[in-house]
């Protein structure tokens, strides 16, 4: 089906959108609220943080989806990807014969125009690398734009309108609307990328690996002659693809090919320190308080993205020593009773794994305790059952939920809390299930002991636990 409205009319000051909640849609309605724009939005189960951070924009948000919500008839209307064709609101916007467009769209039209856009892209990575990007470039003085999946804690927010010529987005591969089922990503054309990683993930959009490779491998392809890529240099499924790309490429990561490596690496908590070479020379040694490794190969990657863009080597270092991260990668929420509650969004399989293999070497004497929740849509599908169990090796102890929204899935396509618990007995881990998550809490307040670590892990609220935890602790 076309749809003929299904672009941006040149003048625009009143803009709706359709599902404002999420964070990428909350983040560009901020934006344009910023930029002089009257905006208003509509979401189901309108609940804070999102719905607090707007209000405070001077965002209106009206709960539940209706059409008189577009009553006012908004010059713009943007639709959010979880939005489908029959949503009330959908179908009065046809009606009614408004301009509509999806949320890239508009992020190219309002905040990459005239602007150098960096892109980070990968099935891992993208919002922790991003956001040191950005960090970085705003050390350096490049005042840049940014609008990410996450809350930077240095600028407490997931977007900034800066009044320099860059603008750094994070590329989801995720699809982009109900009218254009493409991902994200390609609709954001780039002076400079990272490629962090290809791996298969959402089950509801892409049917298997190939599939996926064909998506990042469009936006390889895509990237000018001009325009710089840094790809990590240890996914062959990444190599592939970087046979077709046109693009200046250079490579990070561990093995004595990378054109920007990781050398020697100490952990001294609170902090890890490690080398860098560029083309078999001495780069610099760097200091970052982000843990583990992978969070040093996100690093690595920034690394060779600034040099290209032209920034010295001591702002690099001295913008990596005071990045404060993201919320909700290894926050720690609090300490009560000597017990630490940590936070992190890793779902899948290989986040787990990576972020429980990074936490631990701060866990000190006491235990780290994993607590999962798989609710993506992919988690909640069996296909990474026999995959999960080896992910959680580096934890002492292991919670598992029953996944919360599993009546979505088809019956003969669904995850098992209960074979994940047995998977991980038969390798020698202590593991338990739970049915929701009070009996979960339970067992945390009468087992957990002063130097643990709770390590919760979900891409939702998981019924606000960790803030229930750390009060009744």
């Amino acid at each position: 089906m076309t749809f003929e409205k299904n672009m941006i009319p040149d003048k625009v000051r009143t803009v709706h959108f359709i599902a404002v909640c999420g964070t990428g849609m909350g983040s560009l309605a901020c934006m344009l609220k910023d930029l002089g724009f009257a905006v208003t939005g509509s979401d189901n189960k309108v609940y804070p943080p999102m719905s607090s951070f707007l209000a405070q924009k001077g965002v209106r948000v009206l709960d539940g989806f209706d059409p008189g919500h577009l009553a006012y008839g908004p010059d713009l209307v943007v639709v959010g990807n979880a939005v489908s064709r029959d949503n009330p609101e959908v179908v009065k916007m046809l009606e009614m014969g408004l301009c509509f467009c999806s949320m890239p769209q508009a992020v190219t039209r309002f905040a990459a125009r005239g602007k150098r856009a960096v892109v980070v892209c990968g099935t891992h990575g993208k919002t922790t690398t991003s956001a040191l990007a950005a960090w970085t470039l705003y050390r350096a003085g490049m005042d840049p734009s940014f609008i990410i999946g996450g809350i930077l804690k240095d600028f407490s927010s997931s977007y900034r309108l800066g009044k320099g010529d860059v603008v750094v987005i994070e590329g989801d591969e995720y699809d982009t609307a109900f009218f254009d089922k493409g991902p994200k990503f390609l609709h954001y054309p780039p002076r400079a990328a990272v490629l962090t990683s290809v791996e298969f993930d959402h089950a509801d959009i892409y049917t298997d690996l190939d599939h996926v490779k064909q998506a990042f491998g469009r936006f390889v392809q895509r990237i000018p002659e001009e325009a710089f890529l840094a790809a990590w240099d240890a996914d062959g499924n990444v190599d592939r693809l970087l046979e077709t790309a046109l693009c200046r490429t250079a490579r990070y990561g561990k093995t004595p090919a990378a054109d920007w490596r990781l050398g020697p690496v100490t952990v001294a908590p609170p902090e890890t320190v490690f080398d860098v070479f560029n083309g078999g020379r001495h780069y610099g040694r760097f200091h970052t308080r982000l843990p583990g490794e992978h969070n040093l190969l996100n690093t690595l990657a920034v690394i060779a993205l600034a040099d290209d863009l032209g920034i010295d080597a001591a702002t690099i270092s001295s913008a990596i020593a005071s990045f404060g991260g993201v919320k909700r990668r290894q926050e720690i929420r609090g300490v009560r009773r000597g017990i630490t509650v940590m936070d992190d969004f890793a779902h899948h399989p290989t986040a787990v794994r990576e972020t429980l293999r990074a936490v631990k070497p701060f866990c000190g004497s006491g235990r780290l305790i994993a607590v999962f929740e798989p609710r993506t849509n992919s988690s909640m599908r069996d296909v990474f059952q026999n995959v999960y169990p080896g992910s959680f090796d580096a934890a002492d102890l292991v919670c598992i939920r029953k996944p919360p929204l599993l009546e979505k899935i088809p019956a003969g396509q669904r995850f098992s809390s209960e074979q994940l618990v047995s998977d991980l007995k038969n390798r020698g881990k202590e593991a338990l299930y739970f049915p929701d998550t009070d009996t979960l809490l339970d067992f945390l307040l009468d087992t957990a002991t002063a130097g643990d670590t709770i390590l919760v892990m979900s891409n939702g609220g998981f019924d606000n636990i960790h803030e229930r935890l750390l009060k009744a602790l």
